[in-house]
């Protein structure tokens, strides 16, 4: 995606209001300094592209100057819609994190929609918050760095160590999820790892995990009631918090059909930065817990930073 050139920056005193354009603004810890939007919220700065604006002005009729669209920041040159959270937006030692594409219209508590019926905002609007401080001005131009999204998988299992088999839930793991994020337009790296069933090595792994932010940690193998079955007692005191339901519904979905899906210890939870899943080891059990892991995950993700993307 191209860099977005500043065409103009805004700020009002009151919110519903349209903004008026000023010569710089300086964005601090709670947003644009003087702006009535600004506070210890998750939509500090908005954003909205020439590219929106005209779209717009060609569907109405109506001449549109920056600022009335009540954002502070208006760009050219990058279709700012298509970003994602958590992506961001880097101009010197200025730092923003993208939290929401779109937003709530004020209907007719907006200066705009009063006076043309509608607002492109709600649709293409792009709102952030300030990571690192500085200033901005016309002619600046804000880097976009798309979120790169970090999956550790870890395969527990003595004989595909050894290489007495192939590890086909591992790989199972690193498909479903790179076709998970390539449908959402979002980058992922994966770190794989395969170690025996060594309770010391994995919590080694996972410690590490936490300290260098992973995102995704999801294992597999070591989940049942066996003796040598201890992923879920190794990663359950590592946890910051447990996420319980998840695992639970897929125990009894699953186990209503097969009541051996009911032995698994399955887990999930919060370790850090990282959201983490213990997956049973089976190449069909891979697949049946992602397919309803998948459908929460983003949302997971969004929450864990901070995120209310309802």
């Amino acid at each position: 995606m191209n860099n977005a050139k500043v065409i103009s920056v805004n700020i009002s005193e009151k919110k519903g209001t349209i903004k008026h354009a000023v010569p710089e603004i300086e964005l601090t810890s709670l947003g644009v300094s003087t702006d009535a939007h600004a506070g210890n919220w998750s939509r500090q700065v908005s954003l909205l592209g020439m590219e929106s604006i005209r779209k717009f002005e060609n569907a109405t009729g109506k001449k549109i100057n920056p600022g009335e669209f009540a954002e502070n920041i208006t760009t050219e040159g990058a279709e700012l819609w298509k970003t994602h959270p958590l992506d961001r937006l880097i101009c010197r030692d200025l730092e923003l994190e993208i939290t929401r594409i779109g937003k709530e219209c004020h209907g007719t508590g907006c200066a705009i929609f009063s006076d043309t019926g509608d607002c492109i905002m709600p649709k293409e609007g792009i709102f952030a918050r300030v990571l690192h401080h500085g200033a901005l001005k016309p002619g600046d131009e804000l880097e976009i760095h798309p979120k790169m999204y970090r999956l550790m998988v870890v395969t527990l299992s003595d004989r595909a160590s050894a290489g007495k088999y192939e590890d086909r839930s591992g790989l199972r793991i690193r498909e479903v999820m790179q076709e998970f994020f390539r449908e959402h337009d979002l980058n992922l790296f994966i770190h794989y790892v395969l170690i025996p069933d060594d309770r010391h090595k994995l919590e080694e792994i996972l410690l590490k995990a936490k300290d260098e932010l992973i995102d995704l940690i999801i294992t597999t193998g070591g989940t049942g009631i066996g003796p040598r079955d201890f992923t879920p007692d190794v990663v359950k005191p590592l946890l910051d918090k447990e996420i319980p339901g998840i695992m639970e519904m897929i125990r009894f979905r699953y186990g209503s059909e097969k009541p051996g899906a009911l032995l698994s210890r399955s887990i999930a939870g919060i370790m850090g930065k990282s959201i983490i899943f213990t997956l049973p080891g089976s190449f069909r059990a891979v697949d049946e817990y992602l397919s309803e892991i998948k459908k929460s995950m983003l949302h997971m993700i969004y929450m864990l930073h901070g995120l209310d993307l309802h």
